[in-house]
Protein backbone atom coordinates (compact mmCIF):
# COMPACT_ATOMS: atom_id res chain seq x y z
CA UNK A 1 0.00 0.00 0.00
CA UNK A 2 1.34 3.74 -0.88
CA UNK A 3 0.55 6.51 1.59
CA UNK A 4 -2.34 7.53 -0.11
CA UNK A 5 -4.17 3.74 0.40
CA UNK A 6 -2.97 4.24 4.30
CA UNK A 7 -4.28 7.28 4.39
CA UNK A 8 -7.50 6.57 2.77
CA UNK A 9 -8.34 3.15 5.05
CA UNK A 10 -7.75 5.30 8.21
CA UNK A 11 -9.61 7.89 7.49
CA UNK A 12 -12.47 5.41 6.52
CA UNK A 13 -12.14 3.28 10.04
CA UNK A 14 -12.06 6.89 11.63
CA UNK A 15 -15.36 7.83 10.29
CA UNK A 16 -16.98 4.49 10.87
CA UNK A 17 -15.94 5.45 14.53
CA UNK A 18 -17.05 8.90 14.70
CA UNK A 19 -20.64 7.29 13.54
CA UNK A 20 -20.71 4.40 15.53
CA UNK A 21 -19.46 6.63 18.80
CA UNK A 22 -20.43 10.07 17.67
CA UNK A 23 -18.76 13.67 19.00
CA UNK A 24 -17.90 13.76 22.97
CA UNK A 25 -15.90 11.07 24.64
CA UNK A 26 -12.35 10.89 25.36
CA UNK A 27 -9.23 11.00 23.03
CA UNK A 28 -8.94 7.55 24.93
CA UNK A 29 -11.91 5.92 23.46
CA UNK A 30 -11.58 7.16 20.20
CA UNK A 31 -7.84 5.89 20.02
CA UNK A 32 -9.11 2.27 21.24
CA UNK A 33 -11.93 2.39 18.28
CA UNK A 34 -9.56 3.68 15.88
CA UNK A 35 -6.80 0.85 16.14
CA UNK A 36 -9.44 -2.09 16.53
CA UNK A 37 -11.40 -0.67 13.27
CA UNK A 38 -7.54 -0.24 11.84
CA UNK A 39 -6.65 -3.52 12.66
CA UNK A 40 -10.23 -5.11 11.78
CA UNK A 41 -9.41 -4.02 7.70
CA UNK A 42 -5.44 -5.73 8.23
CA UNK A 43 -3.51 -2.40 8.75
CA UNK A 44 -0.15 -2.70 11.50
CA UNK A 45 -1.07 -0.38 13.98
CA UNK A 46 0.72 0.86 17.10
CA UNK A 47 -0.79 2.65 19.57
CA UNK A 48 1.37 5.21 22.21
CA UNK A 49 4.37 4.32 20.46
CA UNK A 50 7.60 6.64 22.38
CA UNK A 51 9.09 9.47 20.53
CA UNK A 52 13.02 10.04 21.20
CA UNK A 53 14.38 13.20 20.72
CA UNK A 54 17.89 12.77 19.36
CA UNK A 55 20.43 16.01 20.27
CA UNK A 56 24.25 16.40 19.89
CA UNK A 57 24.19 12.44 19.61
CA UNK A 58 22.16 11.55 22.64
CA UNK A 59 18.99 10.41 22.93
CA UNK A 60 16.46 11.88 25.06
CA UNK A 61 13.48 10.05 26.04
CA UNK A 62 11.56 12.97 27.50
CA UNK A 63 7.74 11.62 27.00
CA UNK A 64 6.39 12.19 23.69
CA UNK A 65 4.25 9.52 22.20
CA UNK A 66 2.54 8.91 18.71
CA UNK A 67 -0.75 8.18 19.42
CA UNK A 68 -0.89 5.45 16.32
CA UNK A 69 1.73 4.75 13.69
CA UNK A 70 0.03 2.97 11.02
CA UNK A 71 2.56 0.76 8.63
CA UNK A 72 5.00 2.39 9.94
CA UNK A 73 4.65 5.24 7.56
CA UNK A 74 1.74 7.25 8.52
CA UNK A 75 1.70 9.14 11.91
CA UNK A 76 -2.20 9.53 13.42
CA UNK A 77 -2.50 12.29 15.97
CA UNK A 78 -6.08 12.08 17.68
CA UNK A 79 -7.74 15.03 19.43
CA UNK A 80 -11.23 14.97 21.35
CA UNK A 81 -11.45 19.17 21.64
CA UNK A 82 -13.54 21.96 20.74
CA UNK A 83 -11.11 23.43 17.92
CA UNK A 84 -8.11 22.24 16.42
CA UNK A 85 -5.36 24.94 16.54
CA UNK A 86 -2.31 25.92 14.98
CA UNK A 87 -0.05 24.56 18.35
CA UNK A 88 -2.08 21.23 17.11
CA UNK A 89 -0.56 20.88 13.51
CA UNK A 90 2.99 22.10 14.30
CA UNK A 91 2.90 19.12 16.67
CA UNK A 92 2.46 16.69 14.28
CA UNK A 93 5.03 18.03 11.68
CA UNK A 94 7.50 17.76 14.79
CA UNK A 95 6.69 14.38 15.47
CA UNK A 96 6.87 13.74 11.66
CA UNK A 97 10.59 15.32 11.78
CA UNK A 98 11.37 13.26 14.73
CA UNK A 99 10.47 10.30 13.18
CA UNK A 100 11.59 11.11 9.96
CA UNK A 101 7.97 10.07 8.46
CA UNK A 102 6.01 11.87 5.68
CA UNK A 103 2.44 11.66 6.36
CA UNK A 104 0.39 12.46 9.13
CA UNK A 105 -3.24 12.85 9.83
CA UNK A 106 -4.68 15.12 12.63
CA UNK A 107 -7.90 13.46 13.26
CA UNK A 108 -10.59 15.85 15.83
CA UNK A 109 -13.36 13.16 16.98
CA UNK A 110 -15.20 16.54 18.71
CA UNK A 111 -17.10 17.71 15.56
CA UNK A 112 -20.37 16.99 13.57
CA UNK A 113 -18.86 15.81 10.29
CA UNK A 114 -15.70 14.20 10.67
CA UNK A 115 -14.45 15.52 7.62
CA UNK A 116 -14.24 18.87 9.08
CA UNK A 117 -11.57 17.65 11.91
CA UNK A 118 -9.34 16.27 9.66
CA UNK A 119 -5.89 17.69 8.55
CA UNK A 120 -3.32 16.00 6.29
CA UNK A 121 0.26 17.16 7.12
CA UNK A 122 3.23 16.68 4.93
CA UNK A 123 7.12 16.68 6.05
CA UNK A 124 8.83 18.00 3.10
CA UNK A 125 11.96 17.04 4.71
Amino acid sequence: MDLNDISREIIGSAIEVQRTLGPGLLESAYEACLKYELEKRGLKVQSQVGLPVHYDEIRLDIGYKIDLPVEDSVIVELKSIQKLAPIHEAQLLSYLKLSNKRLGLLINFNVKLLKEGIKRIVNKF
